[in-house]
């Protein structure tokens, strides 16, 4: 799941259009699969800069994308003013990771370092390139590296109590 995270909120998706006059509203998945989405309730929506509770009364797969209903929509207008809101929920409402596995948000901040304890920086995000995730971390010194995110040849511990990643890295590449 990629996901910004914001203090306690991730960030899953956003309020990317309207459907029908009804305050149904069209929804972009940031998760993975996209309808995972929808298993969560209350969403939060970034509106006037606060964090507003918004209960999801339903909601589907429409085409390529979602739509879904909240509560306290109903009708096209309304539904206009949420177009390019930012959905997120709190960390609490995530299950927890299974051991072993880590949620994106978990890993951003952590400082990564070789075997041989060279300091590379600090993952700023991750993204997905189809083979692998891909750590991108950045340098006191605005240094970007991308780093495959391959466990035990790569990757070769995550410590999140420390705030640690040690790879198996070329500092020079």
């Amino acid at each position: 799941m990629s996901a910004d995270t914001t203090g306690d909120m991730v960030k899953l998706g956003r309020i990317s259009g309207v459907f029908g006059v009804k305050g149904w509203l069209k929804v972009h998945s940031d998760t993975e699969p996209r309808e995972n989405i929808l298993n969560y309730s209350p969403w939060y929506l970034s509106i006037g800069g606060q964090w507003q509770p918004r209960k999801v009364l339903t909601g589907r797969v429409h085409g390529k994308g979602l739509v879904v209903q909240l509560e306290g929509c109903d009708d096209r207008d309304l539904a206009a003013t949420l177009v390019r809101t930012e959905i997120a929920i709190t960390r609490t409402q995530l299950p927890a990771a299974s051991p072993g596995e880590y949620y994106w948000y978990d890993l951003q901040g952590l400082q990564v370092s070789t075997l041989d304890a060279v300091e590379l920086g600090k993952v700023t995000s991750l993204m997905e390139t189809g083979a692998n995730d891909v750590l991108v971390i950045k340098a006191e010194d605005g240094q970007e590296r991308l780093v495959p995110f391959i466990r035990d040849s790569v990757v070769t511990d995550i410590n999140l109590e420390a705030g640690t990643i040690t790879v198996d890295w070329d500092p020079d590449f």
